[in-house]
């Protein structure tokens, strides 16, 4: 608790707008191999922490769809490179050629 609200005072202090990815955590729950670790996060948690500060701070907070490919999109030419499983971590755009690692390639499109 104490952590989460360290951590969301120093996000809301240093950046103007916060935008969240919508993700499916009951569907992610669901996974047994994930399942304690999602729980045990408080993600949802550290969302409504969030979305009362940026609130007390005067920060716009967003939220985006879950159904957006971030992940698959290119964030350097906007070529949709289609479904990849989870475990392909890194990929390279047909269109352009510029190599992503999936988490900073969805950072960047979000």
């Amino acid at each position: 608790n104490d952590f989460l609200h360290k951590l969301s005072t120093r996000i809301i202090r240093e950046n103007q707008t916060i935008v969240l990815e919508d993700l499916n955590v009951s569907g992610m729950i669901k996974n047994r191999k994930l399942a304690r670790a999602i729980s045990d996060l408080g993600w949802q948690y550290f969302r409504t922490i969030l979305e009362a500060k940026s609130v007390m701070y005067g920060r716009d907070f967003r939220v985006i769809d879950r159904w957006i490919p971030t992940s698959q999109t290119c964030s350097c030419c906007g070529f949709r490179g289609g479904k990849k499983e989870l475990n392909i971590r890194e990929w390279t755009c047909l269109n352009c050629g510029q190599s992503h690692d999936r988490d900073v390639n969805a950072a960047n499109n979000i």
